[in-house]
């Protein structure tokens, strides 16, 4: 039996979160009001979003990085279609932060004016796939599967929260000249950091001093955020999201190939099938294994 429906909302072609969607900010995206000095976090889930919250908030808030303020990264950075707290996005104060897994087609239409900006984090499709699995059998909001053949099946149909991998990371990369958008590649972060920071602070003009630059790496870096309580969400999925069991973080490794550890021969020959005939005139690149170049 596909118990899909009872866990995800179709809505125009996408697929939602059924317990936490904002159904009435859906119906009215495109006239969802855009600030020109907005910025967006666009992911496909699992490919690194609490990560760059984490690390954007460092870039825009002194308070965040001197621990001064003790304000959680879903509050710096919240989700926009995901309203977890009942947010009033027209009495933030600018500049204001958000996240988001919506596909191109239904972005608000204020962004299309490319004065805000749009950061878009893309991972590794394999990782992706093996991190959603076990994001899926820990969240109570989300359906569990028996086993990764169970959900590559699912995750290949698109019946997962922001559907189908290759159309969200396609249609947003299609249509990249519509926005003022910055592509960074997940694993490009993970090996080198300090690069990657400086890249996205230039990306949103923010000019970091060598000593601020040193506190945004340091912070966040995986380990320092999976102990961190501001940055890792697990306050939020333990006491409002709910979970199947008490093991397991929000942030589980954030490695790069732990597919390797999970695809049977079979089913990784496979996925690459797919992979090629999706994606074979694709431009960007990516890195599978920690060790390539």
């Amino acid at each position: 039996m596909d118990n899909t429906d009872a866990y995800l909302l179709n809505f125009k072609g996408c697929y939602f979160e059924r317990s936490f969607v904002d159904v009435d900010l859906l119906e009215n995206l495109d006239d969802f009001e855009i600030r020109d000095d907005d910025v967006f976090i666009i992911t496909y889930p699992k490919s690194g979003t609490i990560w760059t919250q984490q690390i954007l908030s460092l870039i825009y808030f002194e308070g965040h990085r001197n621990r001064t303020e003790m304000v959680d990264t879903i509050d710096r950075v919240p989700f926009l279609e995901y309203n977890v707290h009942k947010m009033d996005h027209q009495k933030r104060p600018s500049p204001r932060l958000f996240s988001s897994h919506l596909p191109y087609y239904l972005a608000p239409k204020g962004l299309k004016n490319k004065r805000a900006k749009i950061l878009y984090i893309y991972r590794n499709p394999k990782d992706v796939l093996i991190s959603y699995f076990h994001f899926s059998n820990l969240l109570v909001t989300l359906e569990a599967t028996d086993n990764i053949e169970q959900f590559m099946k699912k995750f290949l149909d698109g019946k997962v929260i922001g559907s189908l991998w290759f159309d969200h990371i396609r249609g947003w990369y299609e249509h990249k000249h519509d926005f003022n958008i910055l592509f960074m590649m997940y694993e490009e972060m993970k090996k080198d950091l300090r690069s990657s920071v400086l890249k996205i602070s230039s990306f949103l003009e923010k000019e970091l001093s060598e000593e601020d630059l040193e506190a945004v790496v340091r912070k966040a870096t995986f380990q320092n955020m999976k102990f961190d309580p501001q940055a890792n969400y697990d306050h939020v999925i333990k006491h409002e999201i709910g979970t199947r069991t008490n093991e397991g973080y929000f942030l589980r490794k954030g490695t790069i190939g732990d597919w390797k550890n999970h695809l049977t021969v079979e089913q990784n020959e496979r996925f690459d099938r797919i992979f090629q005939r999706k994606m074979k005139d694709f431009p960007l690149k990516f890195i599978w294994d920690i060790n390539e170049e």
